[in-house]
């Protein structure tokens, strides 16, 4: 049977498919990490993001596949986790952009829309790298384009899109030499064929029907959520007297705007945004073309919902008596760090994995810290509450992680305070940057400064290799300890303090000063001593701190400045 059209139903189905692959293969997906250690997340990433994106369109009743398009689009971006996350979402920003007017889609429109994929997703990386998911990107939309003349099958056009992905995926082996020494496809790119294949079986009627797409509900999105945040709840709030809270209900509501009978207003963001602001606190508001997202504190909710309403229709209204809430809140981790909540001009935002990387990073000067790092990355939306609650003028954000660069940068596009990104690739040139942070500067020239101090140090891990593999001309088996050295492989053997030592050894230079050893979850005391000992026997001038970090995935960090 011919597919002439995808429809908001066909469409809604494809999604949740896509959802119910990526989370079924996420597994799969993280291990095609090129390192063979313990913390490949391409694929939880993923699989989080697309989640998202499926909750928002299964919560749009719109008949109109471009009122749903938008919705993934927007439910990606705010749901976006690492570079993949937010890769993937500007894929999709760029199909519903294509796709916003359309109520059913056809060959050409799906054509159009990849194509527009494509080109976002180049242009919102700044050095584009064949070899990964924009390679696959690529891939699918010239097939697009080849097909679009042959034939008005949709269902035809998405196989031929699904194969053309299957062939770039291979490609990226051959195109990236790192992909190429190690013999495996580039994870993201494995991702995005994952989505398209949910595509085509649905419009050809090929997904298994005992393996239907999950639907995620709002209670499942929670969970996923609270369990990505769980190390890093903090409960500041059991010790709150519910009486102290002066605007008592969380209002949230998601605005289409220009759509309804009771509109009244042509939407201005400074204008929606000045009355709301008089209501209460914690006010955020985001906004593209089609949507306004809504987040306050206040007592006045109806009223909330009201100035809304004359801009657009409403849905996802959600409004939470904090006051009852606080009355069965049990105070947890009472070691954990508190909120800052005093003015401020320029917020410190850290984003740390461990409990003691964060008493490190508060003792160093840290305003605010965000859980989170490799394996747990922080969304989009989580970096952008953290900034907007700073309650600060201004914000300077450390990653300490490459893979949620992209997140950060989207996080401080749309946030409401300025915030600057200094790139820190790791906890160590995270801490040495905020050790050169003044407050008597601008955040515009701490940032410039803070940068200029990630060259002068070098970051260290020790972890285990979690299969067989050759790469950097190092053969290494499974469980063998190895030494990464900013983001490559040094050394390889069978005893931990020999290759700690031996990767020490290879990050001295004539001008090392200190070394500082973190210990973590799966490290100790007793051990991290005994390194110690042994780098002290390298260079007996050598300055050695150790610190309990309390991370997880890495036994031991080791920084040497």
């Amino acid at each position: 049977m011919v597919v002439k059209q995808i429809t908001n139903i066909e469409f809604n189905k494809m999604v949740q498919a896509a959802a119910h692959n990526l989370k079924q293969n996420m597994d799969f997906i993280n291990s095609l990490n090129v390192f063979p250690v313990p913390d490949g997340d391409t694929g939880t990433n993923m699989s989080m993001s697309f989640s998202s994106g499926a909750s928002y369109v299964a919560k749009n009743q719109s008949n109109s596949v471009g009122e749903l398009a938008q919705s993934l689009a927007k439910g990606l971006l705010m749901g976006a986790r690492g570079n993949s996350g937010v890769i993937l979402s500007q894929i999709f920003r760029g199909f519903s952009k294509s796709v916003e007017d359309k109520e059913v889609l056809t060959v050409n429109d799906v054509t159009k829309a990849f194509l527009n994929s494509a080109k976002v997703a180049y242009g919102s990386v700044m050095k584009p790298t064949e070899g990964t998911i924009l390679t696959v990107i690529k891939g699918i939309a010239q097939a697009a384009k080849d097909c679009n003349d042959d034939t008005e099958d949709v269902a035809v056009l998405m196989d031929k899109c699904y194969e053309s992905a299957e062939l770039a995926l291979k490609s990226t082996t051959e195109l990236l030499p790192v992909l190429k020494q190690v013999g495996v496809v580039d994870s993201g790119g494995q991702g995005l064929v994952f989505v398209v294949k949910a595509f085509a079986d649905v419009l050809n009627n090929r997904f298994n029907i005992n393996d239907e797409p999950h639907q995620p509900n709002n209670h499942e999105m929670n969970e996923m959520i609270d369990a990505s945040h769980e190390q890093g709840k903090e409960s500041v709030q059991g010790k709150l007297d519910p009486n102290d809270i002066v605007y008592g209900y969380c209002t949230q509501v998601m605005v289409r705007i220009g759509k309804g009978k009771q509109v009244e207003h042509d939407f201005d963001y400074d204008f929606f945004y000045d009355y709301l602001s008089k209501l209460g606190d914690s006010l955020l508001v985001i906004n593209d073309d089609e949507i306004v997202k809504v987040h306050i504190h206040t007592e006045f909710p109806g009223k909330i919902l009201s100035w809304a309403q004359k801009f657009g229709d409403l849905s996802n209204i959600k409004v939470d008596n904090m006051r009852m809430q606080q009355e069965d809140i049990i105070e947890q981790d009472d070691n954990s760090s508190k909120h800052d909540n005093s003015p401020k001009d320029v917020a410190i935002i850290a984003v740390t994995s461990g409990d003691g990387l964060g008493e490190l990073f508060k003792s160093l000067g840290a305003t605010d810290l965000i859980k989170g790092g490799q394996t747990m990355n922080p969304s989009t939306e989580d970096l952008l509450n953290a900034i907007n609650q700073s309650n600060a003028k201004s914000a300077i954000l450390l990653p300490n992680n490459g893979n949620i660069f992209m997140a950060a940068e989207e996080a401080a596009k749309v946030s409401d305070i300025p915030t600057k990104i200094v790139h820190s690739k790791t906890l160590a040139q995270g801490m040495t940057a905020i050790i050169s942070f003044n407050p008597e500067q601008s955040a515009d020239e701490n940032c410039k400064v803070m940068e200029e101090m990630l060259d002068t140090v070098k970051s260290g891990e020790i972890t285990n290799a979690v299969r067989d593999t050759t790469i950097n001309n190092l053969s290494i088996k499974k469980d063998d300890f190895m030494g990464i050295v900013d983001g490559k492989i040094e050394v390889n053997g069978k005893e931990l303090i020999k290759t700690a030592t031996d990767m020490v050894n290879t990050m001295l230079d004539e001008d090392s000063e200190i070394v500082t050893i973190i210990y973590g979850q799966q490290g100790d005391l007793a051990t991290a001593n005994q390194i110690k000992e042994a780098v002290q026997a390298l260079d007996e001038d050598l300055e050695i701190e150790i610190h309990d970090g309390g991370q997880p995935v890495y036994p031991f960090l080791i920084s040497v400045e």
